[in-house]
């Protein structure tokens, strides 16, 4: 019951699956009690935060109280340069926690190498989930500056949007504006949402505990921990499956995350939209993380400007938020380097698009549409070695081993020695691109489903993962940011 470093809670671990029994049975006791249920709700969560970060929950209890204090005093203060400085103070506060415990030896050693001198990194942890609560909880704050959204008047109600579990340690970022409307309606669990919680809940669990976690554990990570010792063929086969890891693992936890508020009777919007079928880099964005992107797109890349202040500035603004997008994954060169190779490519899809006299929801077909999905999704794959790796150094050693010493020979014996993990991302990239009805058909088989056949749909996955997972719970991939 106390918090252990070493095995953080995460959806797919056993402990969760008992707690979560136990807090449904509860949860179920409070239905009409709306106020109690809230409380109690919050209370798990914060619970939940515990034991994926310890003591630092207190964290979230400063940016939820500063926050809502904060903008209760923006929507009663008329003089819009006061107005500006709460706004301020907010950011200060979330930004300012954000920067010490995430960009405090990063920026250290970028000053000590700038001067020449010598920096001795801090033992700093850093908390689970910061940069996704920090984020909700100040787009709430500029919503409320910017008249969007009038503020809460219960801080209850307000801590248990920052703070519910199934979106607190990894996003998606839910805005105030889509949650809080539903926090104090009716309990209503309909057998669809019921239905559709389950399919999202067996399908997240199976993406990141089987095909994420096996390919993750037996291939991938040998490869990019050493590159040079494998084939150009094997690196390129490691990139391939970092590509499918990384999408399960973050889309096995939105699909989780927004089954589990289904089950609870909240609807969440959708947070991946098979990416990998883009046939743009603009694309891509529009259907990965999207509740990040479209934060970045409302909360940074307009108040830079967007596109009203011109072309050359339009690009610039593009830049500089995926350059920052890219810092937000991570205190690395890497990261930021990735976040620039995307902002460079979404700045070549607005010049090729004004250049073609394309209109802004231009859609490529047949084969040009083909052509247009493998040329991007290949782009995203250089990008992932640099997310991926934790040194550039190791970056371009994995790039030049697969241009220089491809070997493609090697082809049949890493068939015969990796065929499982060869079948499972065979398997991952089937269902990623299968057509959409399909997942819908699959979908609406669920929900109509008797609730013991839903149940048992749960265990015999639940069976699959103990027979496929590891002596030990793989973290979810998002967690570090």
């Amino acid at each position: 019951m106390t918090y252990d470093s070493a095995s953080p809670m995460i959806f797919s671990s056993g402990v969760f699956l008992w707690l979560f029994l136990a807090f449904t049975f509860v949860y179920m006791l409070l239905g009409k009690a709306t106020t109690l249920r809230l409380l109690f709700v919050t209370a798990f969560s914060y619970y939940f935060y515990y034991k994926s970060s310890g003591i630092y929950f207190f964290l979230l209890a400063v940016v939820t109280v500063s926050d809502f204090l904060l903008a209760l005093a923006i929507d009663h203060t008329k003089r819009w340069g006061g107005r500006g400085t709460l706004l301020f103070l907010s950011l200060l506060i979330d930004l300012g926690l954000l920067a010490y415990f995430k960009y405090t030896n990063f920026f250290g050693g970028l000053y000590a190498q700038f001067v020449g001198g010598h920096f001795q990194p801090y033992d700093i942890f850093l908390p689970i989930g910061i940069s996704f609560f920090t984020f909700q909880s100040m787009s709430y704050t500029i919503d409320v500056y910017r008249g969007n959204l009038k503020p809460v008047g219960n801080l209850l109600d307000y801590a248990f949007y920052v703070s519910f579990f199934p979106t607190l340690v990894a996003g998606p970022i839910i805005r105030a504006k889509d949650f809080i409307p539903q926090i104090r309606k009716p309990l209503e669990i309909t057998s669809e949402m019921f239905g559709t919680g389950v399919f999202f809940i067996v399908g997240g669990l199976f993406k990141k505990a089987v095909i994420s976690d096996y390919i993750s554990i037996n291939f991938v990570e040998r490869v990019f921990d050493n590159p040079t010792l494998y084939s150009g063929f094997e690196n390129l086969m490691s990139v391939y499956g970092y590509a499918l890891q990384i999408y399960c693992d973050f889309s096995g936890y939105s699909d989780m995350a927004i089954g589990i508020a289904l089950l609870l009777g909240y609807k969440f919007p959708l947070n991946f939209n098979a990416p990998y079928k883009s046939a743009s880099i603009t694309e891509f964005w529009r259907r990965w993380h999207i509740s990040l992107s479209s934060w970045l797109r409302d909360y940074l890349y307009i108040s830079l400007g967007g596109n009203r202040k011109g072309k050359v500035r339009q690009y610039l603004n593009l830049l500089i938020t995926m350059l920052l997008g890219g810092l937000w994954h991570g205190a690395n060169l890497n990261f930021i380097i990735w976040g620039g190779l995307h902002g460079v490519m979404l700045v070549v899809d607005k010049i090729k698009n004004q250049l073609l006299h394309r209109p802004k929801d231009y859609k490529s077909h047949g084969f040009m549409r083909f052509v247009g999905v493998f040329v991007t999704f290949h782009i995203v794959c250089i990008a992932w070695i640099f997310f991926r790796q934790s040194s550039l150094d190791s970056a371009l050693a994995m790039i030049r081993q697969i241009v220089v010493h491809f070997e493609p020979e090697v082809a049949v014996q890493w068939i015969g020695g990796y065929w499982i993990v060869g079948a499972l991302m065979l398997l991952g990239f089937v269902l990623h691109f299968m057509p959409g009805s399909w997942s819908e058909w699959t979908k609406r088989l669920v929900i109509k489903l008797p609730l013991v056949a839903q149940a048992l749909l749960i265990v015999i996955v639940i069976y699959i993962v103990i027979q496929v997972k590891s002596s030990e719970v793989q973290p979810f991939i998002y967690f570090q940011f």
